[in-house]
């Protein structure tokens, strides 16, 4: 038979390596968890090749092996393709061939690659849950002790620390030993660091640290207290007989190195669950870990109340700790839902303000769903949700936002700036600043004039600088949304326990800690009672040759030798080896009355030690009352308050509407339902009495029907047929834009228009919409029947044939409402006697209308304007001499204007005839009547003035009021200040004939 050796070189392909290798690592990802029994073995088996060098066994012969491939033509029975033969040569040196052992090619690669995955997984990458360290850094802190370097002793070079592990403990790269020390010192990568560093340690701007010859180090106070690597008894043994003895009495077990020359602890005695404390990341085989770190102090806390309440449920443990805690700050997005969440998670049905969570993802998530108020406060619970899972599961998101304030550079120019005083966990802040810039460049992230980096060692510091007249709200979402200043966290739980990986969530992983901490106690306790009992027994002895001091010299002078006056000491005064022994080796300085005194004392003393020893190992409460009480000192002494802030609004959603900015528009409709936006700035302001500005060109035979101002985040609700729409989706269009036709925003049937449009700016449950039809019915309805509108629409009034729903407008029951017939009648009334029905309603009479009267108008007097509404007859004087207000402003067909003290009309019940405020001619009649707070220019006479001078017979089809600029407010109304808005009426031209 031909060799493998001279046989010809198999070759295998790319493709087939690649699927070798990705079968391998499925196999890997969905069977490490499920056969521990295997993983086990093989875990044996990694460690017993580990130290297969070393290991004092018998001497083996090795016989050289010849693999063979199967299927040759010597041996037809042999195994098929993809198997391999070895032969193995007995070693007696005549040539025979030993026996052939066929091995099976995919096995071997599988065994073979599970073992190293193991390897890696436990010995590199994961951290062992107990005391939350992985290998590396378990052996940094060892070593550092072993040196001395405790934070009382001077610093030492980081090149003799590095040294020191590799050659005793982790024969690895010196490279993955100093940056995994230089991390544990960087005080942005860990909640609290574990080593103190002297010298350039790296940046949070990924500068790289100083070379390990330039640094320095020793422990950090808190790791020696916590981490505990001073915690272990006397040098051991080298001796292999009393090693298991030393493994007994030891708070944790110790084992060989990598040569077997010395030992080193398999784990340290933590006195808080560190893993959680600093979290940690690491990248295995097949698998991953990522844990956020934590307060300490709260984490202190939830581990107390476990202790207290082993059955606590999840919910009670995070109310000690409701989130992670991450060293460089931030804001930490979605905490209101992560309530809502637990309610939900623990089948308690929670409702909202209209619905309950009964939403599927796909329902949360998609773009159909158009109530964005509700849609964002789901989805925030939808986070929270996720948050929860991190705690519950063990894998879940948390998002993360950087920390920035607004602040006024110049007051004179209104410019103002975005400051960067933190960012989310793990961000680079120089690659965020490089980020912006490249945005701005690119035109993709607009209002921004110059970024700086005014970081020192004081904090963190980026200045953006905005263009005059921007938005910081809008550029500072824009920021969360297109750059890392708002990102995720990615919580993957996974640690090792007992000897394999395993992914837990909060309350496992703090039960886990604990069963360690009992354990690590009970040894300690063990191990101070043997001591303590130890010495009390020499103790006892020691005060028995005191006491019989005479007779122990005449003893010991009469001996031929130590060992005679041993076995005499033992006889005379019964007396064990080492009570002899002591009393033999006391010298003659302490034989004085004092220093017996000191031995009785100290029996005294360690017989009270042996009794509290004694009564903490009877009892497991006992134990976890230490475990809390030492917490409880570490919280007392290194707690510190928390840097990232629990924020919650939104869960860290962003839409588009959060990158508009909630600027004033005006809306101008025509009666063949297209829609115009434009800002205000687009119209001049006139004085009363001039012809206006076009709107643009109508198409034939259209004309204007309403013209209203509004907010660009408002959102709008128009009736006949309902909708909700968020004005932000309505693009911007110039004065001389024809408009966007309404059906291809909202589903309109054939032949239906528009008849009313009210903006919303926020569905409150304190607010109503008064509703007035053309016929004079009124109705009023909770606002909150309307958050939650389908596409198709729903009912909001029932209308008898011939009338038609014209005015609708939002009010409290505070309000007043002010309602006007097209022939100048008015009534006025409290919100609050208007009684709320349902949708499916028709309303209640709200004005006897005479015959061929209709209704023109109506409109809302908020709460804070009628105040005083009850003037004397001075205030009807100071009115002509200019009074402040508040006024009825009506407003004509014609283009005429007046207005009227609010209280020249008093407050009446609904169904009456009114008062009269407004005589028209027989031409002329009333379009819209508003409630305004300042004068205008000019003499008011009772027909009233032109407001507008009106070309080619048109009529006033519809009036809003606008805000004034500062600017605008000052040279219409000197030595006034008011924020009222004057008025623009819109006007189309040859619309004579519309309705």
């Amino acid at each position: 038979m031909n060799s493998l050796s001279s046989s010809p070189t198999p070759s295998f392909s790319p493709s087939m390596s690649l699927s070798a290798t990705l079968r391998v690592s499925s196999f890997l990802r969905h069977n490490l968890f499920l056969a521990p029994s295997r993983a086990f073995a093989l875990r044996r088996n990694v460690s017993h090749l580990r130290f297969l060098s070393s290991s004092p066994s018998r001497r083996t012969v090795h016989h050289p092996v010849k693999a063979r491939r199967g299927g040759g033509q010597e041996d037809d029975s042999g195994p098929g393709n993809g198997s391999l033969m070895a032969v193995v040569k007995d070693g007696t040196g005549d040539g025979r061939d030993g026996r052939v052992l066929p091995f099976e090619l995919h096995k071997e690669a599988m065994d073979s690659y599970m073992a190293y995955a193991l390897s890696v997984l436990l010995g590199r990458a994961l951290p062992d849950v107990r005391d939350g360290l992985k290998p590396v850094h378990r052996r940094i802190l060892y070593a550092m002790h072993e040196l001395g370097l405790s934070s009382r002793k001077p610093f030492k070079k980081c090149a003799r620390v590095v040294g020191e592990v590799l050659g005793k403990f982790h024969p690895h790269g010196d490279n993955a030993v100093y940056d995994s020390m230089v991390r544990m010192a960087q005080d942005f990568s860990l909640r609290f660091p574990l080593i103190q560093g002297h010298g350039n340690f790296g940046s949070i701007d990924a500068d790289p640290p100083a070379a390990m010859r330039y640094t320095e180090c020793r422990l950090e106070d808190m790791c020696i207290d916590v981490c505990k690597p001073f915690a272990f008894v006397e040098k051991h043994s080298q001796k292999q007989f009393f090693w298991q003895i030393w493994n007994k009495i030891r708070k944790v077990d110790f084992v060989p190195n990598f040569d077997n020359s010395q030992k080193e602890p398999s784990l340290l005695p933590a006195r808080l669950p560190t893993l959680l404390l600093n979290g940690s990341s690491g990248i295995a085989v097949g698998m991953a870990t990522n844990i956020p770190p934590h307060n300490l102090g709260e984490l202190v806390d939830v581990l107390c109340a476990l202790i207290r309440n082993p059955e606590a449920s999840l919910q009670e443990l995070l109310e000690y700790m409701p989130g992670p805690d991450f060293p460089t700050g931030g804001l930490i997005m979605g905490n209101l839902g992560h309530w809502v969440a637990a309610l939900v998670i623990d089948g308690i049905r929670c409702k909202s303000g209209v619905n309950q969570i009964g939403f599927t993802c796909s329902v949360l998530f998609s773009e159909d769903f158009q109530f964005r108020a509700h849609r964002r406060w789901i989805i925030t619970c939808a986070r929270g949700w996720m948050i929860l899972a991190a705690y519950r599961t063990g894998r879940g998101r948390i998002v993360v936002r950087g920390k920035a304030d607004i602040e006024l550079l110049d007051s004179k120019t209104k410019r103002s700036a975005v400051i960067i005083k933190e960012v989310p966990y793990q961000t680079n802040k120089s690659s965020l600043v490089e980020k912006i810039a490249e945005l701005v460049e690119s035109k993709t992230l607009e209002g921004i004039n110059d970024i700086r980096d005014e970081s020192d060692r004081s904090g963190m510091r980026v200045v953006i600088e905005l263009k005059r007249g921007g938005d910081p709200s809008i550029v500072l979402n824009n920021l969360y949304r297109l750059t890392a200043l708002q990102s995720s966290f990615n919580c993957n739980m996974v640690g090792i326990l007992d000897g394999q990986p395993k992914q837990m969530g909060l309350k496992e992983l703090l039960q886990a800690f604990l069963e360690f901490r009992c354990s690590v106690v009970e040894r300690r306790a063990r191990y101070k009672l043997s001591q303590a009992q130890d010495r009390r027994h020499i103790v006892e002895g020691i005060v028995v040759g005191l006491d019989n001091l005479d007779r122990v010299i005449d003893i010991i002078k009469d001996a031929k030798g130590n060992a005679a006056a041993s076995a005499g000491l033992k006889e005379e005064f019964n007396l064990s080896d080492k009570q002899a022994d002591a009393v033999l080796d006391i010298s003659l300085r302490r034989l004085n009355l004092l220093e017996r005194k000191k031995f009785v004392d100290e029996s005294a003393s360690l017989m009270e030690q042996i009794s509290k020893l004694t009564e903490l190992l009877s009892s497991q409460k006992n134990i976890l009352q230490l475990i809390e009480q030492e917490a409880l000192e570490l919280k007392n002494k290194f707690s510190s308050p928390r840097r990232s802030i629990l924020d919650d609004s939104d869960g860290g959603l962003l839409e588009d509407i959060d990158i508009i900015p909630n600027e004033e528009m005006l809306l101008a409709f025509s009666e063949k339902g297209y829609v115009k936006r434009m800002k205000p700035s687009t119209f001049n302001l006139q004085n009363r009495g001039t012809i206006g500005k076009s709107v643009g060109k109508l198409r034939v035979n259209d004309a204007m029907s309403d013209f209203i101002v509004c907010r660009s985040h408002d959102h709008v609700l128009y009736f006949r047929r309902k909708k909700l729409l968020s004005l932000s989706y309505l693009r911007e269009s110039s004065r001389t834009a024809a408009g966007t036709p309404l059906i291809q925003i909202i589903s309109l049937s054939e032949g239906e228009r528009i008849t009313s449009i009210v903006p919303v700016s926020e569905f409150a449950e304190d607010q109503f919409l008064v509703m007035l039809t053309v016929n004079g019915y009124i109705k009023k309805v909770s606002l909150n029947y309307f958050s939650a509108i389908r596409s198709t629409g729903i009912i909001a009034i029932q209308l008898v044939p011939g009338d038609e729903l014209k005015w609708v407008r939002c009010c409290t029951n505070d309000d007043l409402v002010a309602m006007a017939s097209q022939n100048g009648m008015v009534i006025l009334s409290s919100c609050d006697i208007i009684r709320a029905l349902s949708r499916n309603t028709r309303g209640a009479i709200a004005m006897r209308l005479k015959e061929g009267d209709k209704m023109a108008s109506m409109d809302i007097i908020p709460a804070p304007r009628h105040t005083d509404l009850d003037k004397t007859a001075e205030d009807s004087i100071s009115y002509d001499k200019g009074g402040s207000g508040p006024w009825l402003l009506f407003i004509s067909e014609n283009g005429y204007g007046k207005r009227v003290p609010l209280s020249s009309f008093k407050q009446s019940p609904l169904n009456r005839v009114g008062l009269i405020g407004y005589k028209f001619s027989s031409e002329d009649r009333l379009v819209a009547v508003f409630v305004v707070g300042f004068s205008l220019t000019g003499k008011l006479r009772n027909w009233g003035v032109i407001l507008m001078r009106l070309e080619h017979a048109g009529k006033i089809q519809s009036a809003s009021l606008i805000s004034a600029s500062a600017e605008e407010a000052a040279e219409l109304l000197p030595g006034m200040q008011s924020e009222e808005a004057t008025t623009n009426a819109g006007t189309a031209e040859g619309i004579s004939m519309a309705s």
